[in-house]
Order: C-alpha cells, then structure tokens, then sequence
C-alpha cells in the first residue's frame, strides 16, 4: 500500500524549507559583512562566505532532522499508549470519544450512538484523531524536513554570497543589501503565506530584522 504524505507533513516541510532560507540569508550575509569590513580580498570574503553557507545548512538540516524524530517518536509513543488504553480499559476510551462530540455540539444520545459506531468500526484510528488529532500511520518525515532545510538554507545563502562575490566592486555593497533584503522580503511573504498571516506585516518584519543583522555585523566587523 502507497503512502500518501498528509497535508500537515506537507506543509511542515514547506515550513522548513522557508525558515531554512531565511537562516541562510542572514548567517551568510552577517559573516560576509563582518568580513568584508575587515578585508577587501575577494577570495577570503568568498570563501568565509561559503564555508557559513555550508555549515548553516548542515546546521539547520541537523536540527530539523532531531526536532522532527522527537516529534514521529511522540506520535508512535500516542499511539503504543492508546493501543494498550483499547485493550485494557475501553470503556473510558469509548467515553473520551463521546465527551468529544458532545464539546462540538451533538447531543449526549447521538454522541454516544457516533462514539459508539466509530469505536466498533476503527477504535485505534478514531481515538487518535479524538484525543491526539492525529492520522493513524501518517507521520512526519523526518528526512523530508532535512532534506527542505538543506537545500532551502542553501538557496537562501547564496543570494547574498553571489552578489557580494560576483559584483563589481563599485556596486558589491549596494547589490548584495538589496539581494538581502529582497530575499527575506521573499521568506516573509511566503511564511505568513504558509501560516495565513498577515503578509504586509511579515514582510516588513523580515526586513527589519534583516537590516539589523546587517548593521549589526557591519558594526563588529569595523571593530575588528
């Protein structure tokens, strides 16, 4: 039987992937302008550059990975629970089920004849959407979260390192603020998107923050 991949997994990896690139943004062009206050030899830049794009990027596939393995192992560890809970006591479980329907409006008769007919029918699957609002067998994928991590936080990073790399020198700093700010303005929109948010009010927020990084790193790299 083909596993489908549930929309919660879905959009946890779309997730991922925007917080990864965002990340990689703004590791990658703190670095970049810490450095490049301190020295204007391009390869040196670059190369700082790089090795933060990549360590950002294993860094935050790394994390993905843990925090999403915690999350599968907590949901296999719900369902173990539940599947002892059936055997041992259904009779509390069958009135979890009700106690559920009748918080959503139905009356206490219908609930228990609702609560009733699941519980005969899918006991397992229907405590486990009821009490954890879960579906039974759909698990996040770890490896997927990764996976969207790395290559986002890449992507991102490599906005900001192209641009101060590969401009000419005369423009270098004023094409790779603009690349930065363009892409968080980017991550921003796509993370209220995602989260249905307020779309003016993130962008504006990543552009913010991505300004202050900017100061911030701009700042230490003069004081080195």
């Amino acid at each position: 039987m083909k596993k489908t991949t549930s929309m919660s997994e879905r959009l946890n990896t779309l997730r991922a992937g925007v917080l990864g690139s965002n990340d990689g943004i703004l590791t990658v062009v703190g670095v970049l302008f810490s450095v490049a206050v301190a020295t204007t030899n391009q390869f040196t830049i670059f190369i700082a550059g790089l090795s933060d794009l990549l360590a950002c990027a294993f860094s935050m596939a790394a994390g993905e990975y843990a925090s999403v393995s915690t999350q599968k192992d907590a949901e296999k560890a719900a369902v173990a629970k539940e599947k002892a809970l059936l055997k041992h006591d259904f009779a509390t479980e069958l009135e979890a089920v009700k106690v559920f329907y009748v918080e959503k409006g139905v009356t206490s008769k219908t609930a228990q004849l609702i609560a009733e007919d699941l519980m005969q029918k899918k006991p397992l699957e229907t405590v486990i959407a009821v009490k954890y609002n879960l579906k039974l067998g759909q698990y996040m994928n770890p490896w997927n979260a990764a996976l969207s991590s790395l290559v986002s936080a890449s992507l991102g990073g490599i906005f900001p390192l192209a641009a101060m790399s590969l401009s000419p020198v005369q423009y270098q700093w004023p094409l790779t603020i603009l690349a930065v700010l363009v892409s968080v303005g980017l991550t921003g929109y796509l993370s209220a998107r995602l989260g249905n948010g307020m779309v003016k009010t993130a962008i504006i927020r990543n552009i913010i923050v991505g300004i202050i990084t900017m100061i911030i790193h701009y700042s230490v790299g003069l004081l080195l």
